[in-house]
């Protein structure tokens, strides 16, 4: 993750939650594509920790992240969900995305192959 946050945030953004000095959960955007004609594009992830679910920590990480990009001037944004998982899809639709397509066992996890689907949202 260090170097991910260091390859990333001089070009793209990152947010932390905190929760009485506790991190709670996380936000960021990295490239979509190498390729100067995608980088109006980006791939988004969040992440909240397990005791802080439910909270609405990851619409507020989201929500501000998107604020953020639209003043950046991204376009297209993208998020790859590890298939099941209800509550990331949920929170993935609520905020605008929508479903574009599902790479079939491309995710190894929990010594299981999983299915990746594609959600995009335009800003």
């Amino acid at each position: 993750m260090a170097a991910r946050i260091t390859e990333y945030q001089a070009s793209h953004t990152w947010l932390v939650a905190e929760v009485d000095g506790e991190v709670a959960g996380y936000a960021y955007a990295g490239p979509h594509n190498a390729r100067a004609a995608y980088k109006p594009s980006v791939n988004v992830s969040v992440y909240v920790d397990p005791a802080y679910a439910r909270r609405g920590i990851g619409r507020v990480l989201y929500t501000d992240l998107f604020a953020t990009l639209r003043v950046q001037q991204r376009h297209a944004v993208f998020a790859l969900i590890t298939l099941p998982n209800a509550a990331s899809v949920a929170l993935h639709e609520a905020l605008g995305f929508r479903p574009v397509g599902v790479l079939k066992e491309v995710g190894w996890k929990f010594e299981a192959w999983h299915d990746v689907g594609w959600w995009q949202l335009l800003l």
